[in-house]
């Protein structure tokens, strides 16, 4: 017996995986990657615990599919920010529901617990995931399989209801005793692993889509450093630290260009490739202001490694911050 877990990374779904493959039945771990999860590389992370789990780890990519179909459409709406959880497990679901035929998986596996977060975990919505998904009798949530309806393969015998668990509510207790039991290692603390739940981030994806359409290169765009909104409407955005430099450099969206001081440490920038002249020179001068640049001494910035531009940093920040988001 073959069944799909969504797998997220995190202890619920690890533990959800655990005990199935405990009762005999082979576990492909499915990470849906709708393009808004940690800034971190977390793939390592995750065939760790598939490993310890026993399970086989399989990603698939749906972010074109995501921003076009579920992100700012979502039939039952936003959580406290841009999150539309409902729509987004539903989605997921589907996904897995429409590969268990390839990978010959009879059922799939969730590790969602009931009661567990507000909007997403509740009874209603857990039932509205199905609903939505059309994964009636063929979805088993293992930690919380006791509290909803018996599935198909619970009925059949494909996996046994008495050997699933009846958790509600956020106490881990119940998990920390299972940690023990499958002696997991290296799991992560729980918490909200989307950036969509973030307020900060929600915001910088409400003032793109005012100006631009969001595509999945720009996605990482919104993920690093400093945000400025400009007078004419460029977007700056100015690297924090070390980690933000590189993911902005990694940025492959052709909507932005990049800029950096020469002769002096400075942060990686990217500015809008459509910027108008007064934008690009206030961006040139705010951004020398994170440097160590002297006020009254001129620098050179690369835009894009070819295009020169010799300006001098603005007194403090204060001038830059009122277009900050």
């Amino acid at each position: 017996m073959k069944a799909i877990a969504l797998f997220s990374g995190g202890l619920d779904s690890t533990l959800a995986m655990s005990i199935a493959i405990e009762q005999g039945i082979e576990v492909v771990a499915l990470n849906v990657n709708i393009g808004f999860g940690s800034t971190r590389d977390r793939r390592d992370h995750m065939e760790n615990m598939c490993k310890q789990a026993g399970a086989e780890f399989m990603e698939i990519d749906i972010r074109s599919q995501y921003l076009r179909d579920i992100l700012f459409s979502p039939k039952y709406g936003y959580g406290k920010n841009f999150n539309p959880c409902i729509d987004c497990h539903a989605n997921m679901f589907k996904v897995a529901k429409n590969m268990m035929k390839d990978l010959g998986a009879s059922f799939l596996i969730s590790g969602e617990v009931a009661g567990q977060r507000p909007m997403s975990q509740n009874m209603e919505a857990l039932n509205t995931v199905i609903n939505l998904s059309e994964t009636d009798n063929i979805l088993v949530r293992p930690l919380s399989a006791k509290l909803l309806k018996e599935t198909l393969p619970e009925k059949n015998g494909w996996i046994d209801r008495e050997k699933l668990f009846g958790i509600s509510g956020r106490s881990r207790d119940v998990q920390m005793s299972l940690v023990k039991k499958y002696g997991l290692k290296d799991f992560e603390s729980p918490g909200g692993g989307c950036l969509l739940t973030d307020a900060n981030f929600s915001k910088k994806i409400r003032d793109f889509v005012k100006y631009d359409k969001l595509e999945v290169d720009d996605i990482n765009a919104l993920k690093f450093g400093r945000h400025f909104r400009l007078r004419d409407g460029a977007k700056l955005i100015i690297g924090r630290n070390k980690e933000d430099n590189e993911g902005l450099k990694n940025v492959k969206s052709k909507k932005f260009i990049s800029l950096e001081a020469t002769g002096i440490s400075s942060p990686y920038s990217l500015i809008s490739i459509d910027a108008t002249e007064d934008d690009l020179y206030f961006a040139l001068r705010t951004l020398l202001t994170y440097t160590k640049a002297e006020t009254d001494k001129e620098y050179k910035i690369l835009r894009g490694n070819r295009d020169e531009f010799i300006v001098k940093a603005f007194e403090n920040r204060e001038v830059g911050r009122e277009f900050s988001l």
